[in-house]
């Protein structure tokens, strides 16, 4: 069992920069690759971003060149930069852990957390 906890979304403006962390605790970290993905109200859920287990990272095009993702494994945390911010980037957003890169990148988690919520206002 793995739980994660999600935090640092919020309401900032269009071209602001937010980071988001996901504290991960229970089986080991390593073992897992990372994910976010995003729903908004009304849409499916969307895969953001994913980080391999020695640390590839993969992004869908809508946020490629504005979000890095990056894994410190000491501390058993994965996070989500998000630069140049865009309304279209509001959601709310899941931190997720999959036993394989292959199913995270089909977005076929074994877990996730609560979700942070993010607003960016025009």
């Amino acid at each position: 069992q793995v739980q994660l906890v999600e935090s640092g979304g919020g309401l900032v403006q269009a071209g602001d920069s937010l980071k988001l962390s996901c504290a991960a605790s229970g089986r080991t970290f390593n073992d897992y690759a990372m994910a976010w993905f995003r729903q908004a109200p009304g849409k499916e859920r969307e895969f953001v971003s994913a980080i391999s287990r020695n640390g590839g990272t993969y992004f869908t095009d809508s946020v490629k060149g504005r979000f890095t993702i990056s894994r410190d494994n000491a501390e058993n945390r994965v996070y989500l930069q998000m630069n140049s911010l865009k309304p279209e980037d509001t959601a709310n957003y899941y931190c997720a852990a999959g036993s394989s890169l292959s199913r995270v990148l089909r977005g076929s988690y074994d877990y996730w957390g609560q979700g942070t919520q993010v607003t960016v206002s025009s």
